[in-house]
């Protein structure tokens, strides 16, 4: 019979009591107004990750980001002093997209000496600078230092690439990442470089399909048909508590103990992960890694299984105990549809037994957000009737209750700030 932990500390809800314990409401996820309020309050002032150092490996490489939700497309790229910068992705002169291949809305990368318009050809360095203009002589007293690209305000850390739209961001990246997320600084990121990325549209809020992976009360249910009838069975009896939660500023975290797969019974394993040595949690093979950073595995977990940092807004960093780690992305498109992206990072494989290995646990943890993702437009379209108002939460849902809390302060904080002069908010 597998073994569920329990929680070290009992009551986590009642730990922030800010929070309450009440039901929650959902009308931030159905609220076409709030979203419109919402995209300016929080999407163009908080620091937002936008990729990877890795999609920049030399001087002159970029990459775009089609942003919906800030109403823009942008370029990142390392400019020849090696610094990475982000600008709006439109050209000076009559506003076209600056760059983009054969289909305008979509994203593409590369490497490049300059940005070429390929409306009427101006041109500009890595650096924003505009550098050539077609049949300068025709404009009237044109000064090509005043159009430059526009800039956005652009950080890295760890080597994630942050973007943040405000004309002046109310903090630093470090500031607002704070203490429980840069406590991971010297996690071997750099070694994580075979990769593995899948998206997706979803016709659900980008909150809704943030909730289903900030708990695990779901895990035993919902993802039954992946174990065998007798495993199943029994965990949805037993039910499972992560060992610790936290919730720091904007930011939330949960941590939970593991299993070694390699340890369950036979009947609990798939051939195909006898055959790979390898499934949902990962190569069975760990790498080593050397010491962890401070800020993993709070509960001291042993065997430690995983760790879901959820840094506010919508980004995502999932670090397994075998030795990899994951992203995901919810980048609104509407009030209720958004694009998900996960991406899976691990070391370089050795051997092709060891890319089987990444790959069959790539495989295998998409097909468990598919069953995440399965639930979402149901849920949508029935929060959308407006039959209920408000929903119960239990202890393990804190983190869901912090998220809605949380969106809710940025909102009110916007309005505050944003309000005519005498005028109540």
């Amino acid at each position: 019979m597998p073994r569920f932990p329990k929680p070290a500390e009992g009551s986590w809800t009642e730990h922030y009591p800010q929070l309450g314990t009440g039901p929650v409401s959902y009308r931030d996820s159905v609220d076409p107004q709030f979203y419109e309020i919402e995209r300016k309050a929080i999407f163009k002032r908080a620091w937002l990750n936008v990729g990877r150092v890795e999609q920049l490996p030399r001087k002159g490489s970029y990459f775009t980001k089609e942003l919906k939700v800030a109403n823009t497309s942008i370029i990142v790229a390392r400019t020849t002093s090696g610094e990475v910068k982000a600008y709006h992705n439109i050209c000076r002169h009559r506003g076209n997209k600056l760059v983009w291949n054969d289909m305008p809305l979509e994203e593409t990368s590369g490497v490049c000496r300059q940005f070429t318009c390929k409306y009427h050809a101006w041109r500009y360095d890595l650096d924003g600078n505009l550098t050539f203009v077609q049949q300068e002589g025709e404009f009237f007293d044109l000064d090509k230092s005043r159009y430059r690209l526009v800039g956005v305000a652009c950080e890295v850390w760890e080597g994630f690439i942050f973007v943040n739209f405000a004309k002046e961001p109310e903090q630093s990246l470090r500031e607002f990442l704070g203490p429980m997320i840069t406590d991971l600084e010297g996690y071997p990121f750099d070694k994580m470089t075979s990769r593995f990325h899948y998206r997706s549209e979803v016709k659900a809020n980008w909150k809704l399909y943030m909730d289903a992976f900030q708990e695990f009360y779901h895990a035993p249910v919902l993802h039954a048909n992946q174990s065998p009838t007798a495993y199943s069975k029994a965990a949805a009896e037993a039910g499972f508590e992560a060992p610790h939660y936290r919730i720091e500023g904007p930011h939330r975290l949960v941590s939970t103990s593991g299993v070694r797969a390699w340890e369950m019974a036979d009947e609990m394993r798939k051939p195909i992960e006898d055959i790979c040595q390898s499934g949902l949690f990962g190569p069975w093979d760990k790498p080593d890694l050397g010491e962890m950073p401070a800020g993993l595995n709070p509960a001291k977990c042993d065997p430690w299984g995983l760790d879901s940092f959820q840094l506010f807004p919508n980004f995502v960093m999932l670090f397994w105990g075998q030795g990899w780690y994951l992203t995901y992305h919810y980048w609104p498109t509407s009030y209720n549809t958004h694009i998900f992206e996960g991406t899976l990072y691990f070391p370089q494989p050795r051997t092709p037994r060891e890319r089987i290995a990444q790959e069959l646990a790539a495989v295998s943890f998409k097909e468990y957000g598919l069953q995440d993702a399965n639930t979402l437009e149901a849920t949508q379209t029935m929060i959308e009737s407006e039959v209920l108002d408000d929903f119960v939460l239990c202890d393990q849902e804190v983190l869901i209750r912090h998220l809605h809390t949380e969106t809710a302060a940025w909102v009110a904080d916007y309005r505050s700030k944003t309000a005519p002069a005498g005028q109540g908010v």
